[in-house]
Formats: structure tokens, C-alpha cells, sequence
């Protein structure tokens, strides 16, 4: 069964609806816009799958439906067995909690505040016992290579080490799929490929990865690449040259 699954899913904004907390312009509701047209896919548990398109294709707004961060205007959403729409709230958060681990292009960490701080942070809303909270993110700060950095204020850090404290924090909880938003986005090339290499890890451990990119090179470190353009899936292929490595 795959973890993910998708059945002609729509996302449909009006003027006035809130899209990334901004209410979209306009004010009378009435005008429509699609976002998403009918999309249908599935992943199975231990992909690695990048979501390409131009901008305004809607790959953010599928984003943001996988991750349950935004529900779908029509279609079913199947997550690990489930359809979304039988979930309660208090369910949403939990999966989103427990299943999820988000890693985005503005790194979003506290600045003044410790690289051991910032990754215990979705810890506060788990039931792990606080006891725990410093051996997790310990553990998981030391899986991207940055315990030598654990008690530095993350405004000291480079883009690159940001990013890994970013990704050590969605690795707290030992998600089942791992969403990676533009990860490379603000980083240079150098820092840029060691982070995919990371994520790369990542699924070679076990962790489902969902990327959304831009960037070719990016996406050529997942098994499959699914392309999007005017909120329409436009191609869905396995990638046969991932970088680094041959696949026959």
C-alpha cells in the first residue's frame, strides 16, 4: 500500500483566501482561481520523489496538501491508509507531529537562540517525555554533522550548517516522509549538493522524501521526478542517471 496516494485531487483559491497566512488580494470572494487540476499519483513508502515545474505551477499548493497544512477543494487524499477527510483535527497535528518532518528554503529558525534548542522544538508538541528532548536532538544534530556546533546560536552558523540544523529538526521525531521545500534554494553549489547528499542519506535510511525544486540538478538525486505545469501533472518518470550514481 502506498503511504501516499492521490485520486484527482483540486485546490481551488478565492479572492480573500489566506495562502501562506496572506490573505490573497481582491475582497468580494467571488473570483476563482485553480491551483491544483485534478492531480492523481502515489508514492510508496521509501521513495524519493521530486515535484518540478515552473513557478505558479502549483508545486508549493500540492506541497502544503501532502503536508496537511492546507486540506484539497475536491478529490481524496489517502495518507499511510487513511483519507484525509476521516481524520480529526487533533489527528491532523498528530501525523503532522509524529509522521512528518518539514525542511524549507528560509531554514525558519529562531536566530537567537542554541543549534540544541532550535531542533528540540517540535519535541514541545510530541508526547515524548522532556527527559528525552537534549538525547533525540543530540543524536539527531550528530547525524548531520553538527555537534561541534550544538551550543551555538544559530545566527552564527553559514546557510549550509543552517540547513542541517533545519533537517536535523525534522529528523527529531523519526518521520515516516520527510518534505524538503527548495532546500538548496539559498545556498551556494557547494553547500547546496552536500545537503542533497544529506537527504539522500536520509532515504537511504528508510525516510519516504517528497522534494520540491526547481532546479534539475536537485531533482536528479531522487528515484522519480513528477512535473507539474498550470496545476496539472504534465510528466510522472523514474529518473534512470540519478547524480552520483547509475541506475539500469
Amino acid at each position: 500500500m502506498p503511504i501516499i496516494e492521490l485520486k484527482n485531487i483540486e485546490k481551488i483559491y478565492c479572492d480573500g483566501d489566506k495562502v501562506n497566512g496572506e490573505a490573497r488580494e481582491g475582497g468580494l470572494g467571488q473570483t476563482e482561481t485553480p491551483a491544483l487540476r485534478g492531480v492523481s499519483f502515489g508514492i510508496e513508502r521509501g521513495e524519493f520523489v521530486a515535484i518540478m515545474g515552473p513557478s505558479g505551477s502549483g508545486k508549493s499548493t500540492l506541497l502544503h496538501v501532502l503536508g496537511f497544512l492546507d486540506p484539497p477543494t475536491a478529490g481524496d487524499y489517502i495518507f499511510d491508509g487513511k483519507i484525509l477527510a476521516d481524520y480529526l483535527p487533533a489527528e491532523v497535528a498528530s501525523v503532522r507531529n509524529k509522521k512528518m518532518g518539514f525542511i524549507f528554503q528560509m531554514f525558519n529558525l529562531l536566530p537567537r537562540t542554541t543549534v540544541l534548542e532550535n531542533v528540540k522544538l517540535p519535541l514541545l508538541y510530541s508526547d515524548v517525555s522532556e527527559s528525552e528532548w537534549n538525547k533525540l536532538a543530540l543524536k539527531a544534530i550528530e547525524e548531520v554533522g553538527l555537534s561541534h556546533r550544538v551550543s551555538h546560536e544559530t545566527s552564527q552558523l553559514s546557510g549550509g550548517e543552517k540547513q542541517r540544523v533545519a533537517i536535523a529538526r525534522a529528523l527529531i521525531n523519526n518521520p515516516s516522509v520527510i518534505f524538503a521545500d527548495e532546500p538548496t534554494g539559498n545556498l551556494d553549489s557547494k553547500s547546496g549538493g552536500q545537503i542533497m547528499d544529506l537527504i539522500r542519506g536520509l532515504n537511504e535510511k528508510g525516510h519516504t522524501i517528497i522534494l520540491v525544486t526547481h532546479e534539475t540538478y536537485t531533482a536528479q538525486y531522487a528515484q522519480r521526478i513528477i512535473t507539474l505545469k498550470d496545476g496539472a501533472m504534465e510528466g510522472d518518470h523514474a529518473v534512470t542517471e540519478r547524480r552520483g550514481e547509475f541506475i539500469k
